[in-house]
C-alpha cells in the first residue's frame, strides 16, 4: 500500500511540472464525463415529460375519437355526417363488461360575447370528469357537476384567458356570457394551463387558453348536432354527435381486450366507415419507455465518444512524457527499478489525470439542471418572442440527472485512463536502460 501511495505522490509531482498540459488533459476527461451526465439527463427529462403527458391520459383509459373523412369538393352546400354517436356510447357501455365509466366530449369553435368584449374560442360540452382528466384547476367558483349535466343547466366554466378578455378585472362568477342567441351563467373560472403537446400521431395537441365548458347534455339540447360554417364562398354543414369518448376499464389487464372489442363494435356500427380512431395510452406508454431506452443509449454513445477523445489526449500526453523522460527512466532502471515499477509510475499519472477529470466532470454534470434553468431565464428575458413560439415540450422540459450515470461516467473515465495509459507505460518499461542513459 505504501508503494502505491508513494507512486501516486511522485506521479502528481511529475504532472505539476507541466501544469498547462495536465490541465488540458483533465479538461478532455471533464468534457467527456460531463457530456455523459448532461446528455443522459436531457434524455431523461424529455422522456419523463412525454411519459407524464401519456400517463395523464390514464393507463386504464381507452380514448375513442371522431375523424373527419376526406373532403368532397364536388358540392358547394352539403351535410357531412360522421364520427361517434350516442348509440356508440350506449352500445359500448352496455356490451363491453369491463368498461366501468364513459365520458363523452362535444366541442366546436364559437364566439363568446360580453358587452363589447368578445373571444373566439372553443365551446366544450363535457362531464365533471373532464376537469380531472385534463388536470384543470379551479381559481374561482366551481366546475360542472353531475346535477348540472342531468338537469341541462345553462352553466359554463371559463378558462383563465377567456375570463380575462371578457371580464377584464371583474369577477365573472354569476355573470352571463352570450353564445349565439343563448346566455350562459358563469359558475367558475379555471387557473391558467399551458397547452399540451401532441403525442406522436395518435393524440392531438390541446390548447386550453380560450375554452368555455358547459354540460354536454346542455350542448346537445341547445346547440344540437348540426353546425353550419361558411368558408371560401361555400357553406358546410357537419353533423357530429360526439367528438371523443374516454372509456375507463377496471384494470390494466382489461385494456387491450376491451380496446379490441370496442374496435369491433365501432366497425359494425359504422359499416367499415373509418370516421373514428382508438387511442390506448397504455400502448403509448409502453412505446415511450422503449423509445426512452433507445434514445438514452444513443445519447450515451455520443457522450462516450467524448470520453474516448479525452483518452486519446491522455495517450498523446503520456507518449510525449515518455520521450521527454527517457533519461529518467534509464537512471531508475540502472538503480534497480523493475519494469513493473516503471509501469506503475506511468499508470499512476494517467489514473490521477482520469480521477481529476472524472471528479470535476461529475461536479459539472450536477450543474445541468440549474444551468439549464439559467439559460432558459436569460433567453426568456432577452428573446421573449422566440421563446413564446417554441413548443411547450421544450420550454417546460427540465433535465433530470440519472443517478446511475454518475458512477457510469466516472467508471468509464477510469477505464479509459488505464487503457489509454497502459501502452505508454509498457513502452517506457520496455526501454533498454543503456540506450535510455545515452538519450540526450
Amino acid at each position: 500500500m505504501y508503494v502505491w501511495i508513494r507512486t501516486f505522490q511522485l506521479g502528481f509531482k511529475s504532472l505539476m511540472l507541466h501544469p498547462m498540459r495536465s490541465a488540458l488533459t483533465v479538461l478532455g476527461i471533464f468534457i467527456g464525463v460531463s457530456s455523459v451526465i448532461w446528455l443522459l439527463a436531457i434524455g431523461e427529462g424529455i422522456s419523463r415529460k412525454t411519459q407524464e403527458q401519456i400517463e395523464s391520459l390514464g393507463a386504464t383509459n381507452i380514448i375513442v375519437s371522431s375523424r373527419k373523412p376526406p373532403d368532397d369538393t364536388t358540392t358547394r352546400v352539403r351535410i357531412l355526417v360522421y364520427g361517434l354517436t350516442r348509440y356508440d356510447l350506449e352500445s359500448i357501455s352496455e356490451t363491453v363488461p369491463t368498461v366501468k365509466e364513459a365520458y363523452p366530449i362535444r366541442e366546436i369553435q364559437q364566439r363568446f360575447t360580453v358587452g363589447e368584449h368578445y373571444v373566439d374560442g372553443r365551446l366544450v360540452g363535457c362531464t365533471p370528469h373532464y376537469m380531472k382528466s385534463n388536470s384543470l384547476k379551479i381559481a374561482r367558483g366551481n366546475f360542472l357537476t353531475d346535477a348540472d349535466c342531468k338537469n341541462k343547466r345553462n352553466y359554463c366554466v371559463l378558462s383563465a384567458e377567456a375570463a380575462e378578455e371578457l371580464f377584464s378585472f371583474e369577477n365573472p362568477v354569476g355573470k352571463s356570457v352570450r353564445v349565439g342567441n343563448r346566455l350562459l351563467i358563469v359558475i367558475g373560472v379555471c387557473e391558467p394551463k399551458a397547452p399540451s403537446a401532441g403525442i406522436g400521431g395518435s393524440f392531438a395537441a390541446q390548447n386550453y387558453s380560450q375554452d368555455v365548458y358547459i354540460p354536454i347534455q346542455t350542448f346537445w339540447a341547445e346547440l344540437g348536432d348540426r353546425i353550419t360554417t361558411s368558408r371560401s364562398g361555400s357553406r358546410e354543414t357537419t353533423e357530429i354527435q360526439i367528438n371523443q369518448i374516454t372509456f375507463q376499464v377496471e384494470t390494466i389487464q382489461d385494456v387491450h381486450p376491451a380496446s379490441e372489442l370496442i374496435k369491433e363494435i365501432l366497425t359494425v356500427n359504422h359499416r367499415d366507415k373509418k370516421d373514428w380512431a382508438v387511442t390506448v395510452p397504455l400502448e403509448l406508454l409502453e412505446q415511450a419507455q422503449t423509445t426512452k431506452m433507445m434514445f438514452m443509449l444513443f445519447m450515451g454513445l455520443i457522450a462516450a465518444i467524448s470520453l474516448v477523445v479525452g483518452g486519446i489526449g491522455i495517450m498523446n500526453i503520456m507518449l510525449a512524457t515518455v520521450t521527454e523522460r527517457t533519461r529518467e527512466i534509464g537512471i531508475r532502471r540502472a538503480l534497480g527499478a523493475k519494469r513493473i515499477d516503471i509501469i506503475r509510475q506511468f499508470l499512476a499519472e494517467t489514473v490521477t489525470l482520469s480521477v481529476l477529470g472524472g471528479i470535476t466532470g461529475i461536479l459539472g454534470g450536477l450543474l445541468c439542471a440549474p444551468l439549464t434553468e439559467l439559460v432558459k431565464w436569460l433567453l426568456e428575458r432577452n428573446f421573449p418572442d422566440i421563446m413564446s413560439q417554441l413548443p411547450p415540450m421544450i420550454t417546460s422540459m427540465a433535465p433530470i440527472v440519472v443517478p446511475w450515470s454518475i458512477p457510469l461516467a466516472f467508471g468509464i473515465s477510469m477505464l479509459i485512463g488505464i487503457v489509454f495509459g497502459l501502452y505508454p507505460a509498457q513502452r517506457a518499461a520496455q526501454m533498454d536502460p543503456i540506450e535510455a542513459l545515452r538519450h540526450e
